[in-house]
């Protein structure tokens, strides 16, 4: 086995918890940051998180604890799993704690709603010099936990951080592709949380197989469209990162996205959707962010504004998906490699 080494994460949620787990059982140290120290005790007497993942057992590697400095210090290697309305907010708090060149890794999918700044971009401005990286891809927290085959993506242009994160999380299980377009990963990780409130709204309302191969396949132009003006590689949407986390999300009623979605397609307010969730849809937020965004920027993205017009300006579904369907026919595959001479 290799070198025992400390890991941190900070965040307590069902993604943090498993990536806590799978550092520790290869034998690592984990610190895990809680907000909450009664939380944390529970965890380390009952070797469970019982909030976010029930009957799932923890290893006996991880301490939990609401002390950052306790968490952090001698940390190599720090995952991040914080929502994105609280991940500056957080690292802030962190930084006396962190070394300036310490590795930091975003698990988190979402927008900084004032400034438009990706998780990634958040870590580069409070601590300029660190190495930073992103993991994302189609993982499931509760498919994780209960060790169901499933492979990530860590992006990063360090390739120390790569190796790293794929050495301490590659199991029997999980697998770590590495990548070196970290605004891709992170970007299609973000955008397709919108467009699982799309798939779960069009479940409720009982469409069919076309209807959901059609809203997929546009939402992975419409995402890559918009990524691409943002600077990303469009060719990360054809892996992991974007085709394969669309579509867990967009298929999948364990995706809290989808199931927002699912509840505004049954009648309920967005109100009433989120609060019976019980935790965050990054998704919702993160509509009007790239609405605006996308405007500012001349980018088409119709079922990004015709989604916006349901879930907060309580647009009626059938008059948006008429809307939809009688908007441009743009190209079927907007990104093309070019053929090679014969």
């Amino acid at each position: 086995m290799s070198e025992t080494k400390k890991v941190a994460v900070l965040g307590g949620g069902s993604f943090g918890t498993v990536i806590a787990n799978i550092v520790a059982e290869n034998g690592h140290s984990v610190g895990l940051w809680l907000r909450e120290q009664s939380r944390a005790d529970l965890l380390n007497q009952s070797h469970e998180n019982s909030r976010y993942l029930p009957d799932y057992r923890l290893s006996e590697n991880i301490t939990a604890s609401s002390s950052l400095e306790e968490v952090l210090s001698d940390a190599e290697l720090v995952f991040v799993a914080i929502p994105s309305q609280s991940f500056r907010d957080v690292i802030r708090q962190a930084v006396p704690w962190l070394k300036p060149d310490q590795m930091l890794v975003s698990t988190t999918k979402g927008i900084e709603a004032q400034t438009f700044s990706l998780m990634s971009e958040i870590l580069r401005e409070e601590l300029p010099q660190a190495r930073v990286g992103v993991l994302s891809g189609p993982n499931l927290a509760k498919e994780v936990a209960a060790r169901q085959l499933t492979a990530t993506v860590i992006a990063s242009d360090c390739p120390e951080l790569r190796s790293a994160v794929q050495g301490m999380l590659h199991s029997a299980y999980f697998r770590v592709y590495a990548s070196s377009d970290t605004y891709g990963v992170e970007l299609g990780g973000t955008l397709k949380n919108i467009y699982a409130i799309a798939a779960g709204l069009s479940a409720a309302l009982g469409m069919g197989e076309n209807t959901k191969s059609m809203l997929m396949t546009r939402s992975l132009a419409e995402m890559s469209r918009f990524a691409v003006c943002m600077g990303a590689n469009p060719m990360t949407f054809i892996g992991l990162a974007g085709v394969g986390d669309l579509i867990v999300t967009c298929m999948s009623p364990l995706s809290r996205n989808y199931r927002v979605g699912y509840a505004l397609g049954e009648g309920k307010t967005l109100e009433q959707a989120v609060e019976a969730l019980g935790q965050v849809a990054e998704g919702v937020n993160t509509i009007k962010h790239v609405r605006e965004k996308a405007c500012d920027m001349g980018v088409y993205m119709p079922l990004v504004c015709g989604l916006y017009e349901v879930v907060f300006n309580k647009a009626p579904v059938a008059e948006v998906v008429k809307m939809l369907m009688m908007n441009e026919q743009s190209t079927d595959v907007e990104f093309v490699l070019p053929r090679s001479e014969s």
